[in-house]
């Protein structure tokens, strides 16, 4: 079995997204409100927000609410993502010139309120995550970018969110080089502390620059180069297979961008333990990047590759 879980395995994002479907923000603001600022609330609303709908209803509890900056930093965070509903994951020479406007304006509205957010409650790391988003999208440029992962990490360091985000930034596709995102990935991984998330960026990187050559035809031989399976070891030794890594909030998805990378590296041994560990549950990334229409096909092609 194969499957995409909105909820990602977890219990508790089961319930508030099940309190957004329902327009229900008094049940989604308690929720949000147990879990403190950090990479846990920033996760939680990364995926709460997918709900659709949510910005046809969240202004009237902004109004209802106007104290509350919970209830805006949840709209912001809405604006994003459906800005990016109406770009799509197409590369940008296939995106149409109006879906770039609306895709520009609304995520213009996420930073208006994503700022106010900001302002209310200085110590806060999650409206400077989807500002690195935004900004991204905005193509804010190369130090704006940086100034906001910054913001980021100095309210929560070791965030995974704002790493990833920023490892997007430096990378080929939005404008910085493979070189960039390697050294980003490699640097950030051993500037953590072993049993942390971040080792996942060197397996992300590795795919990013797969997915750059594959359009040429070249990316097979690339994933299979000896560096590249050493390096995934090696990260995957001071992250997800380190005795500290735990079951960190999202721990699935870093499961499937090595399963990922590890299949494509020929390492099935590795892989067919992640794909064991991970019980079926499929996230959209990285799968996405070979089968946009249904990861679950990749994912399940690749599993029986590696013998599972």
């Amino acid at each position: 079995m194969a499957r995409l879980d909105p909820a990602v395995g977890d219990p508790e994002l089961a319930e508030l997204r099940k309190a957004a479907k329902a327009k229900d923000w008094a049940g989604m603001r308690g929720r949000l409100e147990a879990v403190p600022d950090g990479w846990d609330r920033t996760w939680l609303l990364v995926h709460a927000v997918k709900v659709a709908g949510i910005e046809g209803w969240i202004p009237e509890a902004i109004a209802a609410e106007p104290e509350s900056a919970l209830a805006v930093l949840t709209s912001g965070a809405r604006q994003i993502e459906w800005a990016w509903e109406a770009r799509t994951g197409a590369r940008a020479q296939h995106v149409s010139r109006e879906r770039f406007e609306v895709f520009h304006e609304r995520l213009r509205v996420a930073e208006e309120l994503l700022y106010d957010v900001a302002e209310r409650e200085p110590e806060w790391v999650a409206p400077w995550y989807f500002l690195q988003v935004a900004g991204r999208g905005l193509q804010v440029g190369p130090e704006i970018a940086r100034l906001r992962f910054e913001a980021s990490v100095r309210r929560c360091p070791g965030h995974p969110g704002a790493h990833r985000q920023q490892l997007q930034q430096v990378c080929h596709k939005w404008g910085g080089s493979h070189e960039q995102m390697h050294a980003f990935a490699r640097e950030s991984m051993l500037s953590a502390p072993e049993g942390s998330a971040l080792g996942e960026l060197v397996a992300i990187a590795h795919l990013e620059h797969w997915l750059d050559l594959d359009e040429d035809g070249a990316g097979h031989s690339y994933m299979y180069q000896d560096d590249v399976a050493e390096q995934l070891r090696e990260a995957a030794e001071r992250s997800i297979w380190h005795p500290d890594f735990g079951r960190p909030r999202g721990w699935i998805e870093t499961y499937n961008t090595f399963a990922m990378a590890f299949s494509l590296a020929g390492e099935k041994k590795a892989a067919a333990e992640l794909f064991a560990a991970i019980g079926g549950i499929v996230t959209p990334f990285p799968w996405q990047y070979i089968n946009g229409a249904d990861p679950t096909v990749p994912f399940r092609a690749l599993r029986s590759d590696a013998g599972r």
